[in-house]
């Protein structure tokens, strides 16, 4: 994937923000387990950045996805992993579907006003009973008249306490798993929503989660994004531009923890010389920048194909696997090199100890990573 002058404008617009905006507030929201998801993104939607891969009939910038990659990776110079994680499912995880398969009436009421910043977005997809195994949800939508009637409940959902709607995945019928289900499009404001209260996590803790309930919540099927019994496939789409985004937004944080650590290195004196002069050191550095360069070259060869139109399933589920498991590599190995320092919670490698873990869980845990790599394989065919 070849960067152009124009990619490079992105990434320096993302890079101030960043360093302006949000990084100089980063140890509060931390601190306080929340961050005004509203404020900053009305600030990204101002720049278009909540819309650079979205039509530009509703606000977009109609870009193709390799700059979707370059704000992505741009993110990751955010000294936190929850930020990062709240933009991407505002404009990767509860958004893509939308702008693809969504009727003009409800992109003009839900994706112009989510490309403004004008509202939050959810994904509601993970249950209690089901998070990586998708085709086991529970949660029902029923026709009543005009309307759906939703009963149930969506687990662990990114921006739950801010959002002003939540793409949901429910069961519109009692068919097969993967052909009876939709995505809806349900405001947070309905009727019968009601949340958990905020929830006390590993990492992750600027971005809010909490569980959202469902108790008779009635929405038009209107709201439907698509054919009746399509959301499964859809579901799995959006899912490679997650998966992506996990990949690409991953870089960047570990480039930091390892320049970081290196510095530390530098200073830091044991037995009378710097920690950095013993060569199994340096070598362990280079050894992790080489990892970090080989998943990005994989992420942007992902990228490259998905915009030719090809399936990147594999592509796309073999970085998110590597940055899950690389990201705690990274992590792991430089907090060793910081000593007692690198037990302290507001160290920043400490940080990505914690915040890095969820990638190998999130967004499909590595077991069902390896599990859709193999059968891509053909493992299991005669």
């Amino acid at each position: 994937m070849k960067l152009t002058a124009e990619h490079k404008a992105l990434a320096d617009t993302v890079r101030r923000f960043v360093t302006d905006e949000i990084n100089p507030n980063v140890e509060a929201w931390e601190q306080e387990g929340i961050f005004p998801a509203h404020d900053i993104f009305k600030k990204l939607g101002h720049l278009g950045l909540l819309g650079v891969t979205k039509p530009e009939k509703f606000g977009g910038m109609g870009l193709d996805y390799s700059y979707g990659m370059v704000v992505a990776e741009e993110l990751g110079t955010i000294r936190c992993g929850g930020i990062p994680m709240a933009i991407g499912v505002q404009t990767d995880m509860a958004t893509p579907a939308l702008a693809r398969f969504g009727n003009d009436r409800l992109r003009t009421e839900f994706l112009v006003p989510a490309i403004a910043g004008d509202m939050v977005g959810a994904i509601g997809v993970s249950e209690t009973e089901a998070g990586s195994d998708v085709a086991g949800l529970k949660t029902q939508a029923v026709k009543n008249g005009d309307d759906y009637v939703i009963n149930g409940s969506k687990m662990w959902i990114t921006n739950a306490t801010q959002a002003d709607f939540v793409c949901l995945l429910a069961n519109t019928s009692d068919g097969q798993p993967h052909s009876n289900k939709s995505l809806i499009i349900v405001p947070m404001k309905s009727q019968g929503v009601t949340l958990s209260p905020r929830f006390d996590k590993l990492g992750m803790r600027s971005s809010d989660t909490a569980q959202i309930f469902f108790d008779n919540v009635r929405v038009p099927q209107s709201y439907r994004i698509g054919e009746e019994g399509q959301g499964f496939t859809m579901q799995m789409m959006q899912f490679q531009e997650e998966r992506l985004f996990a990949a690409a937004s991953s870089l960047k944080g570990m480039e930091h923890v390892i320049n970081s650590t290196i510095e530390q290195c530098r200073t830091r004196q044991t037995f009378g010389k710097p920690l950095l002069a013993n060569q199994s050191i340096q070598f362990k550095f280079a050894e992790l920048q080489a990892e970090v360069e080989a998943l990005r070259a994989l992420t942007y060869r992902a990228c490259e194909l998905y915009i030719s139109g090809e399936d990147v399933t594999k592509l796309a589920s073999m970085a998110k696997l590597k940055a899950g498991r690389l990201s705690r590599q990274v992590a792991d190995n430089c907090l060793q090199y910081w000593g007692g320092m690198g037990f302290m919670w507001e160290n920043d490698v400490a940080r990505a100890y914690r915040d890095n873990r969820l990638l190998s869980i999130g967004g499909g845990a590595d077991e069902m990573m390896l599990g859709i790599i193999g059968k891509l394989m053909g493992f299991g065919k005669r």
